[in-house]
């Protein structure tokens, strides 16, 4: 286990369980962040303010400090790691790039995917950009010996976030007895992981040799299909989800970017070998299942009405889009 980590980032959603796990477990944690997070700092880590963004408030930040890991949970483009890559070379014994299991071949050509199944993602920037990150950190790793790991998140969630686009809006609409746009006719396969779950295989990768020049994914076993996943959280909110199935090429004529994500991710099934993360951590169970972690989410919105916003937007683009099909 590392002893000496820095998170850039730290106070995201799946980062916010990683931090105090990895606490937990004895590393001396730095986070780098602005410190804008509406989520609270773990008790016990140091915090180090600077936009990553700008290289010269990082450098004064960090001053001459090295760390035995360097986690990066915030970078999206190869210019983002070109300059991870310039700032840490030298001074971490490992580097730990988030990238995002949207990466692999959409649709995947065999299931389950594995962490050799193929990069290919011709539908989603997002997913291309996180490709070309992987790619220039394997350059970096084969000729200059940059100590990297990949690690590729599938869907990930805590208790503030809804599985689904729109977010509080579908769950309003669900409460209101309005029908809710499901994707194609909501059979497909899905993977949601707890963010407390996923830290449990991803500590243990933190300052491991063994992981170095290695890439991983990181999820849950339970596998669920759309339809599934409305009921849960319907069930959870007290009603029952009146679900209206629209073609997802159909919500991508309407809406280019909620139709790029499904397109190029949830549309496709999507189920995981995780054989390769349970040989490097061989206590990562994920115990938490989607009926409970359904429940955490409908309790936190309840808990506070002004957490939930509603889209206008979203409803009129939900009502159009169930008006072409009805």
């Amino acid at each position: 286990m590392a002893t000496k980590v820095l998170f850039i980032g730290g106070t995201g959603i799946i980062s916010s369980a990683c931090a105090p796990l990895a606490l937990e477990r004895g590393c001396e944690l730095y986070l780098l962040n602005r410190g804008k997070s509406h989520r609270s700092t773990p008790a016990g880590a140091k915090v180090l303010t600077a936009d990553i963004r700008d290289p010269g408030s990082v450098k004064q930040a960090l001053g001459n400090s090295s760390f035995d890991c360097v986690v990066d949970w915030i970078a999206f483009t190869p210019e983002h790691i070109q300059a991870d890559i310039e700032l840490f070379s030298g001074r971490t014994g490992q580097f730990v790039f988030i990238s995002s299991a949207s990466a692999y071949q959409s649709p995947p050509s065999s299931l389950p995917v594995t962490e050799s199944t193929l990069l290919d993602n011709p539908f989603w920037e997002y997913s291309r950009n996180k490709i070309a990150c992987e790619e220039a950190l394997v350059r970096a790793y084969r000729e200059h010996k940059f100590p990297m790991t990949i690690v590729r998140p599938s869907h990930t969630y805590d208790k503030t976030l809804l599985p689904f686009d729109h977010g509080f809006t579908t769950l309003d609409r669900m409460r209101r007895g309005k029908p809710v746009v499901v994707h194609g006719d909501g059979t497909s396969l899905w993977t949601l992981t707890h963010h407390a779950d996923f830290a449990k295989g991803f500590v243990p990768l933190l300052g491991n040799a063994q992981s170095i020049g290695e890439a991983y994914h990181i999820t849950s076993d339970e596998w669920l299909s759309w339809n599934q996943i409305y009921d849960i959280v319907a069930s959870a909110a007290g009603v029952e989800a009146d679900k209206v199935h629209v073609p997802s090429d159909v919500i991508a004529r309407h809406d280019p970017r909620w139709g790029a994500g499904l397109l190029g991710d949830k549309s496709n099934s999507m189920i995981f070998d995780n054989s390769k993360i349970k040989r490097l951590a061989p206590d990562f169970l994920c115990t938490t299942p989607f009926s409970e972690g359904a429940r955490q989410i409908v309790e936190w919105f309840d808990a506070d009405p002004a957490r939930g916003n509603v889209s206008e937007e979203a409803n009129a683009l939900q009502d159009k889009l169930i008006g072409l099909v009805g």
